[in-house]
């Protein structure tokens, strides 16, 4: 099966897995201030979905981007990277 154009990938940290086949993964991200150039740590929570309910909280996930699933999830968990100690 051939995939279509170029999906984006992000690494996170799941934070809640309350949901039924649903995740939240926080991405952080490093930008430089405008003014002062240091770096300052920006976050963003996407909904992903996780067909097996096998993520818990605290894993670091791989998320692939998706058509809409729902109103708020575009993300599907495509593999665990490290489980939660």
């Amino acid at each position: 099966m051939k995939e279509r154009g170029n999906k984006r990938t992000i690494k996170g940290v799941v934070v809640s897995n309350a949901m039924d086949k649903t995740v939240v993964v926080r991405v952080e991200n490093l930008v430089p201030h405008p003014k002062f150039k240091k770096y300052v740590r920006r976050h963003v929570k996407y909904k992903a979905h996780d067909e097996r309910n096998e993520c818990q909280v605290g894993d670091t996930v791989l998320i692939v981007e998706s058509r809409p699933l729902s109103k708020e999830k575009r993300w599907r968990v495509r593999e665990i990277l490290e489980r939660a100690k």
